[in-house]
């Protein structure tokens, strides 16, 4: 079995030598794929030596890539001293496990990736829960490829038991784990619950901001709410959901939550274990969908946060689009509405601030519409049930 050696400092950038693999199946957006993954890869503190890029109808069963582009990337690998091997793409235990042996050094994919960065950003207990959580039912599917003292049975003074090997022991370990894991994350969502229906009783407007990693949210929260929120640009840089009081005169107290950006394929074991924290997201009053209004990929992004929200309960929330960015497209700053007059659309931003009025005006529009239907359906039910009474005493 390959040996594998120690991991750099992933918080020193550069401290890993990377090799990129991307594999042509004839999608479009190739390109914007490739660089995602150069900046995924950059963001967990990895130097990118070189993209190799490998042409298929399919992958393969057994190294995904084959064999003749296998020797190919170990060539280039060592005449660059890579020590690691990035797929970007999701490989299988068995096709990790052959990779690894056939090139000597570490391979992980783009899955792995996503955790580690997540690892590296998850600064509140909630969110190291929920990155633990997702790297144990990760590793679960890879404990086969363990080194050797997970083939030998447990024996020797002190070591006398029933039988169990090693790898069965790591098994039932992990899975208590995950249980405890779960217990306490649930546990912190019944509380978050209960803050929430204490804010729904106030009548206090919940909005969420949603969008594609690096599309500028946390920008545009700290503009709006001088709530100082680290931003950077980088993919992740904000991993825990923060929440912070907005006033809208017309309309008081309203509260805004920052979320962790979306990212196309975004692992499931992910989007699973931060469904707690996403809960905001389902049960928010409006989404403020923020979209990198200067990215020419906009609309496969926008596609893919939709369909993430939906993965989430979250697709039947009301939206606005808000494209940020404007200041890389030259546009100005503007509201847009569809064909019926309601809010589609602002375009801001969040950088220089320009348009931030526009959004203010939208949330007060949309705050002043809501609370109105809700009056209306609370006078309809208030006369039906009227009307029930004056039924029974007619009776």
């Amino acid at each position: 079995m390959f040996d594998r050696p120690s991991a750099g400092d992933p918080r020193v950038p550069g401290s890993e030598r990377a090799l990129l693999i991307q594999v042509d199946f004839g999608q479009p957006d190739i390109e914007d794929s490739q660089e995602e993954l150069r900046l995924l890869a950059s963001s967990a503190g990895a130097e990118v030596v070189d993209v190799l890029v490998a042409k298929r109808g399919a992958p393969d069963a057994a190294t995904y890539v084959g064999k003749g582009k296998v020797q190919e990337i170990g060539a280039v690998a060592a005449a660059h001293d890579a020590t690691l091997v990035i797929f970007n793409h999701e490989l299988s235990p068995a096709q990790e496990r052959n990779l690894e042996r056939a090139l000597q050094c570490r391979v992980i994919d783009r899955t792995s990736l996503i955790l580690d960065i997540f690892a590296l950003r998850a600064s509140s207990s909630e969110g190291k829960l929920q990155v633990e959580l997702a790297q144990l039912e990760h590793l679960a599917t890879r404990l086969v490829r363990g080194w050797t003292h997970l083939e030998r049975q447990r024996g020797g003074i002190g070591m006398r038991g029933p039988g169990e090997k090693q790898l069965e022991t790591d098994r039932r370990l992990l899975g208590v784990r995950v249980k405890s894991l779960k217990e306490r994350l649930a546990k912190l969502s019944r509380q978050r619950n209960v803050q929430r229906r204490a804010r729904s009783r106030r009548d206090v407007l919940n909005v969420s901001l949603v969008g594609y990693t690096n599309a500028g949210k946390s920008t545009l929260f700290n503009a709006m709410t001088k709530a100082g929120v680290y931003a950077a640009d980088q993919l992740f840089a904000t991993l825990d959901t923060t929440s912070r009081k907005l006033w809208l005169p017309e309309v008081g107290s309203v509260v805004m939550s920052d979320t962790v950006g979306f990212i196309r394929d975004l692992p499931h074991a992910l989007v699973e274990a931060f469904k707690a924290t996403l809960e905001a997201t389902a049960q928010a009053d409006l989404l403020l969908h923020v979209v990198d209004s200067a990215s020419h990929a906009r609309e496969e992004q926008i596609a893919e946060v939709n369909k993430v929200l939906h993965e989430i309960g979250a697709d039947q929330v009301p939206q606005i689009l808000v494209w940020n960015k404007a200041d890389l497209t030259g546009l100005p700053a503007a509201v847009e509405r569809d064909e019926y007059g309601k809010l589609h659309r602002v375009r801001l931003s969040a950088r220089t601030g320009e348009g931030l009025d526009l959004l203010r005006q939208a949330l007060t529009e949309f705050a002043r519409d809501n609370s109105l239907s809700m009056t209306t359906a609370a006078s309809a039910d208030d006369a039906a049930a009227a009307s029930a009474n004056d039924a029974v005493q007619d009776v």
